[in-house]
């Protein structure tokens, strides 16, 4: 038998004896084949990572050369800078001549893991992935690459494997916005970012910490929140901004928490930025329309989007060795505007 990552249908017939018209059969569910053969079948290719290629069989049926299709998952499309990213995968993809298949995880990992599952079944070349939130096991991403499935992280990466990615310099960028602040007389700077587990929640932080240390200042834990979104921006500031130590600058993991902390600032009648600086991190289009236009760092998510398809490509067509580990890192801008001084 074949190696158990290129294992056909005519190898399970052969394993199981039976035709390969009726592996196909039971793998399609038909009632032509009794139920219990059809597990028996479909047990055996799971157990042996068979995937049948439905894509390429509808694809000879209409007379139409096999497309040469990347994977791609995205948190939340309708997440700015995820668009922005998405929008250079597919731009770039073009131009090497590929087309993409698009899904979100929508920060689930059981709907990940049955997308890589859809990838694996429809025999995409790559995959162009940022995992969920609560991706806490990697099995799945092994999977793909175990069946010689190239994988290229973005934003998020699977600290768990060591493979490629693309990312921007989180680090540098939270270290500079926060300068900023403290260079324009901000002293207590509270930190709203995402969960730790995510490498960019370390990264950021880490840049925010070590800027607050170099300029003298000593970070206050209780200034350190977990708050990645509006809606829970606009929860927990008042609380903040009603302590008596209240902070006199924010820095925001992304645009819509910074934006969150503003008009939350606003209602309880502080002025921006002569009362409270903010800062957030992504430059996407809501952040020129609110009063005042926030300052924010810019993740350039269109050339992330390109450098991943690059990589990839570059893995598919041999041009870089599958063992070879590409990581890029696309470097950061504050972009200044009216919520700091």
């Amino acid at each position: 038998m074949n190696d158990h990552s290129t294992i056909t249908m005519k190898d399970i017939a052969q394993e199981l004896g039976v035709s390969v018209a009726t592996v196909s059969r039971a793998l399609k569910d038909s009632p032509r084949i009794s139920e219990q053969q059809r597990e028996r079948i479909k047990t055996y290719a799971r157990e042996h990572n068979f995937y049948p290629n439905f894509l390429a069989e509808s694809l000879r049926r209409s007379k139409v050369a096999p497309p040469k299709i990347i994977g791609v998952i995205i948190p939340q499309i309708a997440h700015y800078y995820f668009s922005t990213i998405l929008s250079g995968i597919e731009e770039q993809a073009s131009v090497r001549g590929y087309r993409i298949m698009v899904a979100q995880s929508e920060e689930s990992y059981d709907r990940e893991v049955r997308i890589c599952e859809s990838f694996m079944e429809n025999r995409v070349c790559g995959v162009i992935v940022s995992q969920a939130k609560d991706t806490a096991r990697y099995d799945h991403f092994l999977k793909l690459m175990n069946n010689h499935v190239p994988l290229v992280f973005y934003d998020r990466i699977c600290t768990g494997i060591n493979t490629n990615r693309v990312v921007v310099d989180d680090y540098m960028g939270a270290f500079t916005a926060v300068t900023h602040l403290i260079q324009t007389g901000c002293k207590r700077i509270a930190f709203y970012g995402s969960p730790m587990q995510l490498e960019i929640s370390k990264n950021r932080y880490n840049g925010y910490h070590d800027a607050m240390l170099k300029h003298g200042l000593t970070p206050d834990d209780s200034l350190r929140l977990i708050c990645d979104n509006r809606a829970e921006a606009e929860k927990i500031t008042p609380e903040i901004l009603l302590r008596e130590d209240r902070p006199d600058a924010f820095f925001a993991v992304n645009d819509d928490t910074a934006i969150g902390i503003l008009y939350t600032a606003k209602r309880m009648g502080f002025n921006v930025p002569q009362d409270i600086c903010i800062c957030g991190f992504t430059n996407g289009e809501r952040a020129i329309a609110c009063d005042p236009m926030l300052t924010t760092v810019e993740q350039r998510g269109h050339m992330v989007g390109e450098e991943a398809v690059d990589i990839l490509v570059n893995h598919v067509e041999g041009i870089s060795p599958m063992d070879k580990v590409d990581k890029k890192v696309v470097r950061t801008r504050l972009v200044i505007r009216g919520t700091t001084r």
